[in-house]
Formats: C-alpha cells, sequence, structure tokens
C-alpha cells in the first residue's frame, strides 16, 4: 500500500498495489480522510503480514516433516545394515558416521553451489527443496535393496579377514546411504534460501527456526517409528517415511506456484528488515564443532550409564534420544523467543552449560531412589536444553541468514557429531569410567566458562565474584562426590570394559552374577548346561564338535567341552570372556585346551563368514527376551543362516525365556518354518523353552538312552549344580514336559514367524497397551 498525504485538504491518496482483494471496499486509486487510511493501512498490513506468517508455518511444516522422516530413516537403516552386516560395534560407528558424514557433506556442498551460483540457480528456490525431498523419498524404496546387494557381494567373496569384511562392508553402506543422507543435509541450506527469496524479514533467524522444526519433527520420529514398526515392519515403516517426503514435495510445488502468482500481481516490493551482518569468528565454528563432539559423544556415556535404571530394550533408548530431542527444541523455541528481542547472551550462559553436562554423575547415583523417568530428565534434559538454545544461536550469527555460510557451520558442527560417538566409545570408555569420560567431554565448556568467569572475578562486583569462585570448586564436588553403578560392586568382583560395554563380575559361590552396563545377563544355573547336554545327547551319532553363540559365564562352552570334542564359542563383547575364571576355577585349563576356540564378534557375521558346518549349534541370546537386536538371534532370516553351517541331521537348539504368547509364537512359527523338524521341551514354569530343530528327524531317545549317550566328563558336569544326581532323572523330567510345536505356535493365531522385518519380541508396546 501506497500512501500519499495531501496536506491542504487533510486527505490522503491511497493506492493498494498488493493485491485487488486487500480491500474489496475501495478501488485501486481512491481519496480518502486521513484517519480512514490509517485504519484501512493497518487492514492491509495485517492481512500482509497474515499471510507471511502463513508462509512461515508451510516452512516449519515442511521441515517438522523432514526431520520426522530423517529420524525415521536413520533408525531403520541403521538396524536393516546391523541384520546385513552384523551387530558390532564397528559397524554401527560406520553406519551412523556415514550417515552423519553425508548430512554434513550436503550441507557444506549445496552452501559452495549457492554461493558460487549466487541468485541464478535457474530454478524456483522451493522446486529445489521440492525435488530433493522427493529424492530423499525415493531412498525409503530403494536402501534396502542397496543393502541387499551389498550383503550379496560378501557372501560371492566367501570367507574373508574381519579387517576385509569391514572394508567391504563400510563400502556397500556408503553406497547405499551416502547419496540420500547428502541430500538430507542440503535441505537447511535450500530453505534457508527460498526464506531469504521469498520472506527476507525473516532470513537473519532462519536457521534457528528451521532447526526448531527439524528437531520437533525428529522428536516425532523417535517416538512413532516404534510403533509403525511394531505394525508394519521396517519395510513397511520405510513406506511410511517415503509417503511423507513425497507429501513434503508437493506441498513446496504447490507453496512454490502460489507464491509466483502472488509475485505476479504485486506491482511494487514491501520494505524489508535490513539484513543482519553475520561474524567471521572463527572461534563460533570451534564452538559449533564442541557442540556436536560434546552432545553425540555423551550420548554414548548416557547409553551405560543409565541402562542399569532403563533395560536393554529398544524403548529404553528412544527415551534417552526422546528427552533429549524434546529438551532441545525447548531450548531451541526459548532461543528463538530471547533472540527476538535483540538479547546477549551472559557468561553465566557458558558456565551452565558445563555444570549441567556433569549432571548425570549426580542423578546415576544409585543411592538415590528416584523414578527412572525422572532420574534420566534430571540427567540429560538440562544439557540438551542449553545445547538447542547455543547451538541455532551460534548458527545464527555465523551466518546472518546466509545459506552458503549456514551450509558450512552445519558441517562442522556435524563432523563434531561423527567425531563425538567414535572418541568416547573406542578412547575414553575402553579405558576410563563413565565419571572420568563424562568430564573429559564437559572440559571445552568447562574452559569456555572458566574464561569469562576469571577476568569477572577480577574486575566484577560482588555476586559475580561469588559466582565465579563458586564454580570451579562445584565442579569438584560434583566429580567427587559422584556414585556410578559399578561401584556397588567394586569391593567383591571385577569390572572390565572395552568399546562394546562396561562389564561386571560379581558375587560368590552359587550367587555370582554376570552384569552387561549394570544390567544382570545370566547366574549360575543348571539351564546354561542344558543347553549343551540334551542337544549332544540327542545326536543320533557321536559327536564330532559345537558351535556356542553368546559366552556369557561361559557355562554352555564348558559344559560343551565336557563331551571331549572341538568347540567354538562367539562372544560380541570382549572383555565378557576374560572373566570366565571369575565364574569357573578350572577356566584356565578350559581356555588353554587346544579344543577350545573362543572368538570375539557377533554370532550371526561369524556364521556368514565361516564356511565350516557343526553337529551341534547352540544360542542363548541376552535377556530380556525383549532386549534390543535379540530378535536377530531369533529370526527366520538367521535361522535359515545357521542352517546352513549345520551338518545333516546335526541340531540347532535355541534357548527361549518365556516372553508374551506373541514372543513365543512368533519364534515357534520361525524356528518351524525353517526346519522340517522341532521339538520343544519346558523348563519349569517359570523359565522358558528348550527348542531342538534339525534337517532330520530327531530320534525320541528316552531319559536312559540319552544318559547312556553321556561320556563320564559329561555326565559329571551336568550334575554339578543338581537337581539330584542323577542324570536320568533329569532328562526324564524334561521329557514330561515336552509340548507341541502346535500349541506353542498357536498360542496367538495373528502373530507371524519372527523375521528381520518384523521384529514382533522387541517391539512390544502396542499390542501390551492393548491388552
Amino acid at each position: 500500500m501506497l500512501i500519499t498525504t495531501t496536506p491542504e485538504f487533510f486527505y490522503t491518496k491511497v493506492t493498494c498495489v498488493r493485491s485487488p482483494k486487500c480491500e474489496k471496499a475501495l478501488p485501486r486509486l481512491t481519496i480518502v480522510p486521513v484517519t480512514d487510511a490509517v485504519v484501512l493501512a493497518c487492514r492491509c498490513l495485517a492481512a500482509y503480514g497474515a499471510r507471511k506468517r502463513t508462509a512461515v508455518v508451510w516452512y516449519f511444516i515442511f521441515f517438522f516433516l523432514s526431520g520426522f522422516c530423517s529420524l525415521l530413516y536413520e533408525l531403520v537403516w541403521l538396524r536393516l545394515s546391523m541384520a546385513q552386516f552384523g551387530v558390532t560395534t564397528a559397524m554401527v560407528s560406520i553406519v551412523l558416521s556415514v550417515f552423519m558424514g553425508g548430512l554434513g557433506l550436503g550441507s557444506w556442498a549445496i552452501g559452495e553451489w549457492i554461493r558460487s551460483r549466487g541468485h541464478n540457480l535457474g530454478i524456483p528456490t522451493l522446486r529445489l527443496y521440492a525435488a530433493i525431498e522427493l529424492l530423499i523419498g525415493v531412498s525409503g524404496i530403494v536402501v534396502p535393496y542397496e543393502l541387499s546387494i551389498g550383503r550379496s557381494v560378501l557372501e560371492k567373496l566367501g570367507s574373508t579377514s574381519s579387517a576385509g569384511y569391514y572394508v567391504v562392508s563400510g563400502v556397500s553402506v556408503a553406497i547405499a546411504l551416502l547419496p540420500w543422507c547428502t541430500l538430507m543435509g542440503a535441505t537447511i541450506p535450500v530453505g534457508m534460501l527460498a526464506i531469504k527469496r521469498m520472506l527476507p524479514h525473516e532470513a537473519s533467524r532462519s536457521f534457528s527456526y528451521l532447526y526448531m522444526a527439524n528437531v520437533m519433527g525428529g522428536l516425532v520420529g523417535t517416538v512413532m517409528p516404534l510403533f509403525l514398526i511394531e505394525l508394519l515392519g521396517f519395510h513397511g515403516t520405510l513406506k511410511i517415511g517415503a509417503v511423507c517426503n513425497g507429501l513434503i514435495a508437493v506441498l513446496a510445488v504447490d507453496a512454490s506456484m502460489r507464491s509466483e502468482k502472488k509475485e505476479s500481481v504485486e506491482t511494487a516490493p514491501i520494505a524489508s528488515e535490513p539484513e543482519v551482518p553475520s561474524r567471521s569468528d572463527n572461534s563460533l565454528l570451534a564452538l559449533l564443532f564442541a557442540s556436536g563432539l560434546t552432545s553425540m559423544g555423551m550420548e554414548v556415556v548416557w547409553v551405560r550409564q543409565f541402562t542399569p535404571y532403563l533395560g536393554t530394550v529398544v524403548y529404553a533408548f528412544a527415551t534417552i534420544l526422546g528427552i533429549y530431542l524434546a529438551a532441545t527444541f525447548l531450548g531451541s523455541r526459548i532461543y528463538r523467543y530471547w533472540s527476538a528481542g535483540e538479547g546477549k547472551e551472559n557468561h553465566l550462559l557458558w558456565i551452565m552449560l558445563a555444570i549441567f553436562a556433569l549432571l548425570p554423575l549426580v542423578v546415576v547415583n544409585p543411592k538415590l531412589m528416584i523414578n527412572p523417568f525422572l532420574r534420566l530428565a534430571c540427567g540429560i534434559a538440562p544439557f540438551a536444553g542449553m545445547l538447542g538454545f547455543v547451538t541455532p544461536m551460534l548458527v545464527d550469527r555465523w551466518a546472518g541468514g546466509n545459506p552458503a555460510k549456514a551450509g558450512k557451520a552445519y558441517a562442522i558442527n556435524v563432523l563434531g557429531c561423527i567425531l563425538g560417538p567414535l572418541i568416547a566409545g573406542f578412547m575414553l570408555l575402553p579405558w576410563m569410567s563413565e565419571r572420568w569420560s563424562l568430564l573429559l567431554l564437559s572440559l571445552p565448556w568447562l574452559i569456555v566458562g572458566t574464561r569469562p568467569m576469571m577476568s569477572t572475578a577480577r574486575s566484577g562486583g560482588l555476586v559475580p565474584r561469588i559466582v565465579a569462585y563458586a564454580f570451579l570448586p562445584l565442579v569438584v564436588g560434583m566429580l567427587l562426590g559422584s556414585k556410578s553403578y559399578e561401584q556397588l560392586y567394586a569391593n567383591r568382583g571385577e569390572v572390565m570394559r572395552d568399546s562394546t560395554a562396561t562389564v561386571i563380575a560379581t558375587g560368590s559361590g552359587m550367587q555370582k552374577f554376570l552384569l552387561i552396563n549394570g544390567y544382570t545377563m545370566t547366574a549360575l544355573t543348571p539351564i546354561t548346561k542344558m543347553m549343551a547336554h540334551l542337544p549332544l545327547a540327542s545326536l543320533p551319532h557321536p559327536p564330532q564338535d559345537a558351535l556356542v553363540i553368546c559366552f556369557g559365564m561361559g557355562t554352555t562352552f564348558r559344559s560343551l567341552r565336557s563331551w571331549g570334542v572341538p568347540v567354538t564359542v562367539v562372544e560380541l563383547v570382549p572383555s565378557v570372556p576374560r572373566l570366565f575364571g571369575f565364574f569357573h576355577k578350572d577356566a584356565v585349563e578350559v581356555l588353554n585346551s587346544p579344543l577350545s576356540h573362543v572368538v570375539v564378534d557377533d554370532g550371526r557375521r561369524y556364521l556368514e563368514r565361516t564356511d565350516r558346518q557343526y553337529d551341534v549349534i547352540t544360542i542363548d541370546p541376552p535377556p530380556p527376551v525383549e532386549a534390543a537386536g535379540s530378535s536377530l538371534l531369533y529370526s527366520e532370516d538367521f535361522y535359515a543362516i545357521a542352517r546352513q553351517r549345520l551338518r545333516s541331521g546335526g541340531i540347532l537348539q535355541q534357548w527361549l525365556p518365556y516372553g508374551d504368547p506373541e514372543d513365543v509364537t512368533a519364534v515357534t512359527r520361525a524356528l518351524s518354518q525353517s526346519f522340517p523338524y522341532v521339538r520343544a521341551f519346558s523348563y519349569g514354569t517359570v523359565w522358558g523353552f528348550h527348542f531342538l530343530a534339525s534337517d532330520q528327524p530327531i530320534h525320541p531317545w528316552t531319559a536312559k538312552e540319552l544318559t547312556e549317550h553321556l561320556p563320564a566328563a559329561a555326565a559329571t558336569d551336568m550334575m554339578e549344580w543338581g537337581p539330584g544326581n542323577d542324570p536320568e532323572v533329569v532328562f526324564a523330567n524334561l521329557l514330561r514336559h515336552e509340548v507341541p510345536v502346535n500349541k506353542l505356535a498357536s498360542l496367538s493365531p495373528r502373530t507371524p514367524a519372527l523375521s528381520d522385518d518384523r521384529p514382533i519380541n522387541e517391539y512390544y508396546l502396542f499390542r501390551a497397551s492393548m491388552r
């Protein structure tokens, strides 16, 4: 609206140049009193502002959905990669590094492209954004097939060294994921450019706005897939993500077309706010790098610290990520409100960040009897919220609304996100406690908070001096006064660390326990002996060798060795076999035998890499039955691999702790559809089931015949812990509790066989809520 005053008549000439629909009661050019002109101007500007606010909201919707899809893809792609290439720390690190590396590469590359092309992109910015989102949606369909092709390449290569396996796996993952992740990284700079062109008055803080929307979408993308995977499986969940990306593309094209129509009727520009100058201060990039490194590195430490209280199910890890993202969103929202008033941060901001980084040291103290969720929230939410405030603030200041500079800044932040977990997982946690690891990761913020604090202490007033001098003693007190879960067992057991987990062996006599990341894995029990003696005694011929997947306390491995045959045991956590001697006095003798072979690897990956065959393969996945990743040792896909490593007539022994009816049915059907012959035995009333599966009929031996198959050393081993002293009585009791496989398979008629795509045992929240 253009307003021209005519002083001699106190009248105003009003010309609406935005749209003829802006004020229907007036023609395009009219003469009205000054007071009416003011009212009309306010109405016109309000309508214009409403349209602009609506336009901004559309960007929020775009990047909310985009953040949702990104987290969905990351979670599912990681799991699919684990199924194809193994559940090892190195493999998980490769997948996450490729994902984050793609984000950083895309952000930096598109920023450089925008800088080199200037305003001559040759395509409307929103349509470019729509094309990127549409291509990302294609990944939801294509990536599973790309990962399968990579797996096929490995199979054709045959048996390879561990290093060679990781190289080929890493290349396969990079080819499958990197292009799509690069596109994801390009979205924020392109979105910023679109805002700069269409809504220049919003440009200076556009990164923080898109960042906030992305984080909120990521929060939903952490929670919603937990239900989608349970109902649709991994592939079905990916299709939901692809549909969401397609929806973003359609909405962005529509917004672009509507924008062009509006521009076609506008004959004069609206004055915009001047662009905020950026700060070319490399210290801002250093802080962005530190925020990425410390936040992602601390997440690795947090998992170990809070597992004793949350458990090992997927919902525990989702809770950590969910609280982190929720607090980050809240922090970014506070920053948006604060920065709108041209606020300037106080050095206390950095002091608070340093203190909040150490809060987990206080709340993980096992002597604090508080709710696990509250414990977690108090431990990580304050720090995550502060980072949610600081990160967009730093990018906004560095970039000043410039998409190219924002792309570089975001790439630097992502680089820190890549290095953080690698440093924490491979350099800190294997050598020191979670307490000292957290302190070292907090060090950048302690330094940043301390530097201005010291100058304040020298020249500031009374209150700043008190805060400054109280800061370091508070940090030291938090460090020295903290207690970790493992310290409960320091005087009675052994603690070992590696890149995979913190392992604790504790107890005495028959009350010994093995804990991984503070969670009890197993105890000394005759069940683990039966996992060895039942399948070996059920063979139609003397055994030649055996394989056990999951070492635990080593009881099953030791019992297999009592048969005097070569035994290979595969364990994922390197420290677990080292504690064998804590649980069994003859551990050194057993391990030093030329018939013993210990392999530190993922059990499924070992089966894929080896070309050996065995008479017996016995499997004891980590408890509980709902444990994250455990379905990869219960699935049809896994049994297909295991069957190839059994000799004709060989037996696979699967232990299944009692779960809900859906779990029992899913595992039973997976076994029945993988092997033509399956038998099941119930061990007690609350323990679980011993399954025997083979490609040949399993002979129905009597208890006496099974006992006769036992060598003398095996019989002694079997009865070492009772019950009683007669193996025939134990076998007879077990045979009396044989359960028809059809009965177990029909406990939940609508439940499918457990597969890599449908991990029934791990995702259960929806069905549990419906009971």
